[in-house]
């Protein structure tokens, strides 16, 4: 995932190491001395008198360093102080990365500020490599911006059952799809699961929805379509409390936040269904209008996390890194593939990692 934003982060992460080791070589001795930390000059020894047959005198030894001189090359070995000058081309050259890979503008600025804030006047200690403070500044920032993710598993196994999830989202972003693969990934965890087919507007989304669940082995309620997604959802929620399931997954039809009706549709819902948790899912490689999109959803109706899907198509990742930070709400999955399988839980160290390559 998030290759070429990869490749670019590697480029400014050098970018960034470069400035700083000019500004180190800059600092050392034999670079730019400064009055202070020039040694007076030595004073010759005398001329042997011209005698013939006198020896010439001995050569005079090297000089040897001056205390100033000394523990300059001790500071300079023990810490690395680096000022907002020395980093300023390097920044800008990371704001323009980030930009370039559909990173949010507030995120972007986030990431800067924590870069600089964590390099200006860094102290470097003994032996560490200035790779590992351009790294761990980087990682600091990225981390921040990312957030927690969202633990589902934990949050399932402190709450009462059934937990009941509303996902809500624009039309073609996979969302039914991410019921059946969430449904998976739950049984696979050891909860029970029942579908509610609540898009009963869309041609063939029950009959979608019906197929995956019967693939995975998962009950599905539903109604016949075009009748009250309301109605199919209290349904669901009624048969999950008789028969003690762990998680009811709700499908609602895709709406954009600006259609009124659609809105307010899904107001209804819930207020009928009542959940505990109301999932945006979006596609990742919509970049910033999935940013976007999430923003006004939550404003409208609400969102507790949000979901990507086709992360392994997006090599920018500018909305997985944008969107907590943007939005305030936890990534909770990434969806990374067409099976059941391939989706997986948002840790964010774990893309740090992939996005830095380990790091120094």
């Amino acid at each position: 995932m998030f290759g070429g934003l990869r490749e670019k982060l590697k480029a400014a992460r050098e970018r960034l190491g470069g400035s700083i080791n000019a500004a180190a070589a800059r600092a050392e001795p034999g670079g730019e001395i400064t009055p202070a930390d020039t040694a007076k000059p030595p004073i010759p020894a005398p001329k042997p008198d011209a005698v013939p047959g006198t020896a010439a005198a001995p050569a005079s030894e090297p000089s040897v360093p001056t205390f100033v001189q000394k523990m300059k090359t001790l500071i300079i070995d023990r810490e690395l102080i680096v000022s907002e000058k020395d980093l300023d081309d390097a920044l800008s050259e990371l704001e323009l990365t980030l930009l370039e890979s559909d990173v949010a503008l507030p995120a972007t600025d986030a990431i800067i500020s924590s870069v600089e804030k964590n390099l200006v006047g860094r102290h470097r200690k003994i032996g560490e490599s200035v790779d590992h403070l351009v790294v761990h500044a980087l990682k600091a920032a990225l981390l921040d911006v990312l957030g927690q993710g969202f633990d589902l598993k934990a949050y399932i196994a402190k709450h009462e059952r059934p937990v009941k999830i509303l996902f809500t989202g624009v039309n073609g972003t996979g969302k039914t799809t991410t019921v059946a693969k969430i449904g998976s990934w739950l049984r696979k965890e050891g909860f029970t699961v029942v579908i509610g087919a609540g898009d009963t507007y869309r041609a063939g989304a029950i009959e979608q929805i019906a197929v995956h669940a019967e693939r995975l082995g998962i009950r599905v309620i539903q109604h016949q379509e075009g009748a009250d997604p309301s109605a199919v959802l209290f349904d669901t929620v009624e048969y999950a409390k008789a028969h003690k399931i762990d998680v009811v997954l709700a499908d609602t039809a895709g709406r954009f936040h600006n259609k009124a009706n659609l809105m307010s549709q899904l107001e209804k819902i819930k207020r009928v269904m009542k959940p505990d948790l109301v999932v945006y899912v979006d596609e990742a490689v919509a970049g910033n209008d999935a940013v976007t999109r999430a923003f006004e959803f939550d404003r409208t109706v609400g969102a507790d996390a949000v979901v990507l899907t086709k992360a392994d198509m997006d090599s920018r990742g500018g909305a997985a890194i944008s969107i907590a930070h943007t939005i305030g709400k936890p990534l909770m999955f990434l969806g990374v593939g067409q099976a059941y399988d391939d989706i997986m839980p948002f840790e964010p160290a774990t893309v740090v990692e992939e996005l830095l390559e380990g790091g120094a």
